[in-house]
C-alpha cells in the first residue's frame, strides 16, 4: 500500500509540474503577446531598445528551458537533464543582469510599462525585486539540486515569480480594476494552494517550498512601501547612473 501510494504521488507530481509547464508560456504568451511576441496584429507602440529584444530573448530561453526539463524528467532522461543544469546556470545569471540592465534603462529612459502616476524611480523596485528574488530561489533551488523535492519545488517558484509582470499585462482591464491584488495577489494565492495541496497530499511540510513561498510573497507586497522612500529613491537614483 504505502509503495502504490508513493507511486501515486511521483504521478501527480509529475501532471502538476507537466501543467505548470504547458500553462507558464500560454500565460506569458497571454501577456506580453499584444505588445511584444504578437505586435505585429496589434496597434502596440514600437519597442523602445534592442536591450528590451535581449531582456526578451533570454526570459523566453528560461521558458523554454523549464518545459524541456519537466519533460525530461517526466520521462525519465536523468542525464540529459542534468547536463542542460549548465545551461540553466548561464542562463539565470543573464536574466540576472539583462533583466537589471532593461528595468534601469525603463526607469532613466522612460517605458510604457510604467504605470500612469508611478514614477518611474518608484517603478523600479518591481524589475529590481524581480530579477533579485529570482536570483536567491535559484541559487537556492541550485544549493538543493541532490535533493529532488526541495530542487523542483523551488524551480516552481521562480515560475510563479516571473507571472506577476505577464498577469499585469492581461486584458479586460484587471490591473487598473483590482491593482497589486491582481498581479501579486493571484500568484501569492497559487503559490500557497500549493504548498496547502503539497502538504496534504504527501502527508508532510516541505520547509524549503514554505520557506520560498514566504520570501516570494513578501518581497511582493514589501517592495510596494519600500518603493517610496527615500533610501531606496537614494538607491535608485545611483542604479540608474550605470544605464546604458
Amino acid at each position: 500500500m504505502a509503495i502504490n501510494n508513493a507511486a501515486e504521488r511521483r504521478a501527480f507530481e509529475r501532471r502538476f509540474f507537466l501543467a505548470i509547464a504547458i500553462l507558464f508560456p500560454i500565460t506569458i504568451l497571454i501577456g506580453f503577446g499584444p505588445t511584444y511576441y504578437l505586435k505585429g496584429f496589434f496597434s502596440s507602440p514600437p519597442v523602445a531598445r534592442n536591450l528590451i529584444h535581449i531582456h526578451g530573448l533570454v526570459m523566453s530561453a528560461w521558458v523554454v528551458l523549464f518545459f524541456a526539463q519537466v519533460y525530461l524528467i517526466r520521462s525519465t532522461q536523468i542525464k540529459l537533464h542534468q547536463r542542460l543544469g549548465i545551461l540553466a546556470i548561464i542562463l539565470a545569471a543573464a536574466i540576472v543582469v539583462v533583466g537589471l540592465m532593461t528595468g534601469v534603462a525603463a526607469a532613466k529612459y522612460g517605458s510604457v510599462s510604467t504605470p500612469p502616476g508611478v514614477k518611474p524611480l518608484e517603478f523600479l523596485a518591481v524589475p529590481f525585486f524581480d530579477v533579485f528574488v529570482f536570483g536567491i530561489l535559484f541559487a537556492a533551488a541550485l544549493y538543493y539540486r541532490r535533493n529532488a523535492a526541495n530542487h523542483k519545488r523551488l524551480m516552481l517558484l521562480t515560475v510563479i515569480n516571473f507571472i506577476p509582470p505577464a498577469i499585469a499585462r492581461f486584458p479586460f482591464g484587471l490591473t487598473a480594476a483590482f491593482g497589486p491584488l491582481w498581479f501579486f495577489g493571484v500568484p501569492d494565492l497559487l503559490a500557497l494552494i500549493f504548498v496547502i495541496v503539497d502538504t496534504w497530499r504527501n502527508k508532510k511540510l516541505n520547509k524549503a517550498f514554505l520557506a520560498g513561498t514566504i520570501f516570494l510573497i513578501a518581497s511582493h507586497w514589501l517592495r510596494l512601501p519600500f518603493s517610496t522612500t527615500q533610501a531606496w529613491n537614494d538607491f535608485a537614483v545611483w542604479l540608474t547612473s550605470f544605464a546604458v
